[in-house]
């Protein structure tokens, strides 16, 4: 496999995840996962870069993107968790209350 082949896969996840958060914004657990496909998108090109060019300084930079996306949707579920015990609900339109 060539790094064409990479590169069109991760060019089709980040496509997926845009439409994703375009189709469907009023679910903010589809809008979680989408960013999250995003993120994995850009991975995997830059693990196709770093093998491509011989170097692991790309396959050490998606260490530091996964645990960033870790964290993110840990605290974004915490969230989430948090409203829907309050609201009933995930919908984004409800969180105009939200506002003070």
């Amino acid at each position: 496999m060539t790094l064409s082949h990479f590169l069109i896969l991760g060019a089709i996840l980040f496509a997926i995840a845009i439409v994703g958060i375009f189709l469907n914004r009023k679910n903010l657990i589809i809008l979680l996962m989408s960013i999250e496909l995003m993120l994995l998108a850009v991975n995997m090109n830059f693990i196709a870069f770093s093998h491509y060019l011989g170097d692991a300084a790309g396959q050490v930079f998606v260490f530091f993107i996964l645990t960033v996306a870790a964290a993110e949707a840990a605290i974004g579920l915490a969230i989430l968790v948090v409203l829907f015990r309050n609201l009933s609900s995930i919908n984004v339109e409800d969180l105009d209350t939200l506002k003070g």
